[in-house]
Order: structure tokens, then C-alpha cells, then sequence
């Protein structure tokens, strides 16, 4: 916002008022003259009635047409296009009408079972139930968080396969047929069913799947006339057989280790795609470079378990360097609210190979400081050099069986640290106002602030 030429408000803090709300970001979108509409990767991204809403507008919707929306974005009639395509899936139900309607299924397909948003993906609103007792408050649980996310409260049940990878391939389409896959991403390291960590290459995917993968994927695009960027997900087991999980029909969180990788502009083709034009490449011209790997910074105690804070933050440092990337809009004294999903940057690392990749993005993660509340970065210092992840050993129940460590020196509670770095800097920005001492000279100056610099997070 800060970078715009414009910004409007849309609304209170609730996200019913405000992001959710199609007619209020319409209302702002004719009153700044707009020609266009990027919906982002949240809200109301994947919501159909908010692309027909723009187009009736007289705008563009940069994003798949609703029709697509419609199709891809509810989950149930998504799995049977992949199945009529082709593809892979696992058993499952169409929408729940109620609890009860759940119980019969679960029993029919046998637990555990996934609970599952008819209506949107990212993780929201999904729960791994393992026994029949523990339907009924996971429903009462995923129908609220569903609501709230997508605004659908719909449900729906899918088997779920024990220890898998979760494996998304990135597809482009363009308005006049052309579809291609721009390789996979491994998002196994997750909390709640949501990604904390992505890479490309995935560790597990040799040439052969990630054909197999990059070809289901443009089967269901091509049957469900796909157009701008998407993404196909699947599960991946041990002995490399899949099945289609969803697709989600907007750009992806992570989609940074893929523009690194491949050198591509996701968004800027995403808008060439809704000016109509064709893709600029084709399938045969797509050669990736090296590995990537995001690690999500969010406002979250780790250590809690991932339990989302609010707050002001007191200090940022990002990090940079060869092969570095971070999106963020962090700054001091910027207010995180509880009311939204709680990511605050990402940090991505580029190299000719994986091992590379690791080295640069735990050197990134030891640079960055962000005080004044806590965040994941002590989860992804401990997962950059845990053992499984290095070797590329894991699964989607990779965070259950690695964290919290035990007696792990950096892991220690830093809120007293993040405390002392504050006062430290409160007492500096004091004695900048106060009437200035002699010099003391360059050296002893950069001692301070290298002593500062070694305060941990």
C-alpha cells in the first residue's frame, strides 16, 4: 500500500466488511478509474461471483473466467473433471449437507478422512479426523473457519493417504489454447494443513514423475478451459503414485521459487494473459535453472505451536546477498493485526543446486531480525539444519515429528531478547536527541552496532 501511487480503505477490520466485501473493493476500484482487477492469492481470489462481479463492472479480472472459477474453485466438482480428464483421485464425497450426512461417509470410505471447504483451498478450514468421536467438533471447527475464509460453508470428506508429499505443479494458460507446466513444488513442510516451507525441485520427484505431474496438470486445465497462472496440487506417496488433491485457480504464496528458477515474471505474464496476448514460450522452451527453496515468516510463536500473535514491530533487518530474495512490506513500527492470515515476509534462496540453496537461505535467516513480536524465524533456522530436511527425508508429517527440538540453544524463548534489543535501541534513539559527546571515533562506533547486531531475534 505504501508503494502506490493510491490506496483506499475498503472496510473494517473484519474481513466480511472489508476484503470479502465485492461491492466496497468494486465501489474503489471505479472511483480510482481502474481498468483491471488483481485479485491476490487470498479472499476473494477464488470466489467466481467476485470475477463475474468485475467483468459486469466493465473491468478485466486478471484470473481464470468464473465459469472456470466455478468449476476449479469448488473442490468436488474440480475432483470430477481431474477424474474425467484422466487423473488420479482419491476417494471422496460431493458437499455434506450435515453432520450426519459426514458420519455415514466416513464410515463407508473409513477413517482417517480429510475434512475439507467445498469452497476454497490454502489449507483453511481442513481437518484430519482420525476417529469417528472426533467428526463432530472438527465439523463444528472447519465449518466456522470456512465460512470466514471463503464465505461458503460447505464441506466436504476425501480419504486421506498416510504420510504423503504434497507436490503442486504451476501451470500458465493462455486465452488461445495454449497451456504449459513450469515444474513441481514440494509444500510438505506445513502446520494446520498450511505451507510453511516450498521448494523446487521437489527432493523426491526424479525427470519421470515430473512429466507425469506437468502432463495430469495440463489435462485438467485443458478440460476445464483453464486460462492465466494456476496451480494443480497433488499427494504423492512413497512409491511415486499420485492423485489430484485441487487446483487453486489464482497465484500461489510461493510462487517466487518458481519465477527463480525458471527466470519468469508470474505476474507479469498473469497480466499479459488477461490483455489477451499469447504466451511467449512454449512447452519445449521451458528449462529451469538450479533449486529454490521459501520460507514463510509469519507472526506466529513456534514454539506455542504456531499460535498466530498480533503487535507492533519494533525492529526489521532483511537480509540480501547472491541468490537472495525477500517479499515483504515490513517495516518498524507497522501494527500486525490478528484479524488476517499471519504472513509477514518470505524469504527465498536461489542456487545452481539444492545444497547451495540451503547454505544461502540459512545464512539469509541468521541475518534477518524482525523484533517486537514472535515470529516462525526460529522454526525455519532449526529446520535449515535439521538432518531429515537436509537430506531431503520428508513428508507432510514432517512438523509433527521434528518440532518442537529438544534443548535446542537459539530455540530458547526470545521475547526477553526481543525486549533487550528494543531498550537497546529506545536508549539509542534517547541519546540521539540528548546534546551530543565528543566523537569517539569509526571504530568504536562499529563495535556498538556489531555488538547490537549479535542480539538475538
Amino acid at each position: 500500500m505504501r508503494a502506490a501511487d493510491e490506496a483506499y480503505p475498503v472496510g473494517a477490520a473484519p474481513p466480511a466488511e472489508s476484503y470479502l466485501n465485492a461491492a466496497r473493493i468494486l465501489a474503489v476500484a471505479t472511483r480510482a478509474k481502474c481498468d483491471a482487477v488483481h485479485p491476490g492469492y487470498g479472499f476473494l481470489s477464488e470466489n467466481a461471483a467476485f470475477a463475474q462481479a468485475v467483468v459486469d463492472a466493465g473491468l478485466v479480472f486478471v484470473g481464470p473466467p468464473a465459469a472456470v472459477q466455478r468449476a476449479l474453485g469448488e473442490k468436488t466438482t474440480a475432483r470430477r473433471i481431474a477424474r474425467e480428464a484422466g487423473v488420479p483421485v482419491a476417494e471422496g464425497t460431493e458437499p455434506l449437507a450435515d453432520l450426519a450426512d459426514a458420519r455415514v461417509a466416513a464410515r463407508r470410505i473409513g477413517y482417517p478422512v480429510l475434512l475439507k471447504p467445498a469452497g476454497g483451498g490454502g489449507g483453511k478450514g481442513m481437518r484430519l479426523v482420525a476417529r469417528e468421536e472426533d467428526l463432530a467438533p472438527a465439523w463444528r471447527m472447519s465449518t466456522g473457519e470456512a465460512t470466514a475464509a471463503f464465505g461458503a460453508p460447505a464441506l466436504y470428506l476425501e480419504r486421506a493417504i498416510e504420510r504423503p508429499r504434497h507436490v503442486e505443479m504451476q501451470i500458465l494458460a493462455d486465452q488461445r489454447g495454449s497451456v504449459v507446466w513450469l515444474g513441481e513444488r514440494d509444500c510438505s513442510i506445513q502446520r494446520r494443513h498450511q505451507k510453511l516451507i516450498e521448494e523446487t525441485p521437489g527432493p523426491a520427484v526424479d525427470a519421470t514423475l515430473r512429466r507425469r505431474l506437468g502432463e495430469a496438470a495440463v489435462r485438467v486445465a485443458r478440460a476445464a478451459a483453464y486460462r492465466s497462472a494456476g496451480t494443480v496440487e497433488f499427494l504423492v506417496d512413497a512409491s511415486a503414485g499420485f492423485v489430484f488433491l485441487e487446483v487453486n485457480t489464482r497465484l500461489q504464496v510461493e510462487h517466487p521459487v518458481t519465477e527463480m528458477v525458471t527466470g519468469l515474471d508470474l505476474v507479469a505474464l498473469q497480466l499479459r494473459i488477461a490483455d489477451g496476448e499469447a504466451l511467449p514460450f512454449a512447452q519445449a522452451d521451458v528449462a529451469p535453472r538450479g533449486a529454490a527453496i521459501e520460507c514463510r515468516i509469519t507472526a506466529e510463536d513456534a514454539r506455542a505451536g504456531f499460535v498466530p500473535t498480533g503487535g507492533v514491530v519494533a525492529l526489521v533487518r532483511e537480509p540480501a546477498g547472491p541468490g537472495v530474495r525477500v517479499d515483504s512490506a515490513l517495516v518498524a513500527g507497522v501494527s500486525v493485526p490478528t484479524e488476517y492470515d499471519p504472513l509477514l515476509a518470505k524469504v527465498i534462496a536461489h542456487g545452481p543446486d539444492r545444497a547451495t540453496a540451503i547454505v544461502r537461505l540459512r545464512r539469509a535467516l541468521r541475518e534477518m531480525r524482525v523484533a517486537g513480536l514472535p515470529t516462525a524465524l526460529p522454526f525455519h533456522r532449526h529446520v535449515l539444519a535439521e538432518p531429515d530436511f537436509v537430506a531431503g527425508r520428508y513428508d507432510t508429517g514432517y512438523v509433527a515429528a521434528h518440532w518442537p527440538p529438544r534443548d535446542e540453544p537459539e530455540l530458547a524463548d526470545t521475547a526477553a531478547a526481543s525486549a533487550a534489543l528494543v531498550a537497546v535501541l529506545a536508549r539509542r534513539e534517547r541519546s540521539a536527541r540528548a546534546p551530543q559527546a565528543p566523537d569517539d571515533g569509526a571504530w568504536a562506533r562499529a563495535a556498538r552496532e556489531d555488538a547490537l547486531r549479535e542480539l538475538p531475534t
